[in-house]
């Protein structure tokens, strides 16, 4: 715990006279725990979360001969971008530092008043050094104010690897500092919408870094292909598509790129997600004309019929613990969300646009996704745009995370359930973007040629 403790006294500091500042520590000695019963540094669980300045120099090239300087910039670049997006940081303009430090990592080599005085909270100092095709990297985080060492490691891989190798730094030193796992790591399947080749324009998955990098093609149909979905494994994609001239449900293995029919049923075959477990999918199905829910096994075959209804019933996802799903149904008049138990079979309504004290939400929400955090994001009309709200199963703590920003659809939850990413035409056509669970820092992560739309959050 003692990150904390540096980090509230290097802030009182700053605003406190010395007898304040004695009193504030023998405040902090009684109510903080010791280093080893807690890891907290950032509380990410807090509804508001006070950025902290973190300052992030080009990286030292140690190799000799130096033969890719071009890698203290991009290292450099990678993890401020990183720290950024995780909406805890603001990484420092770098035209503002005075660093004459020393030609080492260490503490020794740093003159830490020169970052305490612009106003550095944390500084991370990182170095690199290449040998053949691998790169060993270091880094060592500083809280400025005390001069004292955070966080210190060493990292090996290969240089053309080095944007993965700089995401799971980033990983650990979110773990560092808050206790939890990083996202950096994670990828994003996704829809993207081009002219193709012909008349009509195609829509093809692809998946991509968590930050829009490494983009790859994953179908190349020529044709329409819909709502992909990882798999809890992070192995395969399951997806719709019309290249047979109905909408099939596809399953293909992201490391062979092996493609397998799991449901080609008469009529609709969409809109299917997985159990947490990985042993059940539920889709909608209208091989009895009336599209229904219904729970199948990785290969396609029927376990179980979930609604019958006149109404449509689609989009299903299901809870942390599989025994529930969260729906869309018109049955009441309009496209709303449904909460549905598997085991005793009895639905409740979670949006009602009719109820004064929820007035706002519109009367068209669609596209569920249920969080590991028990949370449900979805889409709703609002005033005419399209905006994200989250809501509790109950139907308690509605939440509207976007606003007057075009039309927002299509949220997926990240695996710790504290982020989401989200389909948006605010910037003209439609992009991916992520945002914290509770709204803020908000930031477009691809610039693909085309317009992508129903983005999946790899499960790790």
């Amino acid at each position: 715990m003692k990150n904390l403790k540096s980090i509230l006294i290097s802030r009182t500091l700053k605003a406190v006279n010395f007898a304040c500042f004695f009193m504030f520590l023998v405040l902090i000695q009684l109510v903080l725990p010791d280093e080893g019963s807690g890891r907290i540094f950032i509380d990410i669980n807090s509804p508001s979360i006070q950025k902290i300045n973190i300052a992030i120099p080009d990286f030292k090239d140690f190799s000799d001969p130096k033969e890719h300087p071009e890698l203290s910039t991009a290292l450099q670049e990678i993890i401020s971008n990183d720290l950024d997006l995780s909406g805890y940081f603001i990484p420092m303009d770098k035209a503002s530092f005075l660093d004459e430090d020393g030609p080492s990592l260490t503490a020794d080599n740093i003159r830490f008043k020169n970052w305490s005085v612009i106003g550095t909270d944390l500084l991370l100092k990182g170095g690199y050094l290449c040998i053949g095709r691998s790169i060993e990297v270091e880094v060592r985080l500083y809280d400025p104010f005390v001069g004292r060492q955070i966080f210190g490691k060493k990292f090996l891989g290969k240089i053309e690897d080095h944007r993965n190798l700089m995401h799971r730094i980033g990983n650990e030193i979110i773990y560092a500092l808050t206790g939890y796992e990083g996202m950096f790591l994670s990828r994003f399947a996704f829809v993207n919408k081009t002219a193709g080749t012909g008349k009509e324009p195609v829509k093809e998955i692809y998946v991509c870094d968590f930050d829009g990098h490494n983009v790859e093609q994953i179908t190349s149909d020529n044709s329409i292909d819909l709502s992909p979905r990882w798999s809890p494994s992070g192995g395969s994609i399951i997806y719709n598509s019309y290249r047979e001239g109905s909408p099939i449900l596809y399953r293909e293995e992201i490391s062979t790129g092996k493609v397998r029919r799991i449901s080609g049923r008469k009529g609709l075959n969409i809109g299917a997600s997985w159990s947490p477990d990985g042993k059940m999918l539920a889709l909608t199905l209208s091989k009895d004309d009336n599209p229904e829910i219904y729970i199948i096994d990785p290969n396609g075959n029927i376990i179980k019929r979930l609604t019958n209804h006149w109404a449509i019933d689609v989009s299903p996802t299901f809870s942390p613990e599989g025994d529930r799903i969260a729906f869309v149904s018109d049955r009441s008049g309009s496209p709303q969300i449904y909460v549905k138990n598997i085991r005793d079979g009895n639905a409740t309504r979670l949006t009602f646009p009719d109820k004064e004290y929820n007035s706002f939400e519109g009367k068209y929400n669609s596209s569920p996704s249920w969080s590991s955090r028990n949370q449900i994001a979805f889409s709703g009309d609002s005033g005419g745009y399209r905006d994200i709200y989250t809501i509790n199963p109950d139907g308690g703590n509605l939440r509207r995370l976007t606003e007057n920003s075009g039309l927002n659809e299509d949220p997926s939850w990240s695996p710790d359930g504290r982020y989401i990413v989200f389909s948006s035409n605010r910037d003209g056509g439609f992009h991916l973007y992520i945002m914290n669970a509770n709204g803020l820092n908000q930031r477009r992560v691809n610039f693909l040629k085309g317009e992508q739309t129903s983005p999946s959050w790899s499960p790790f």
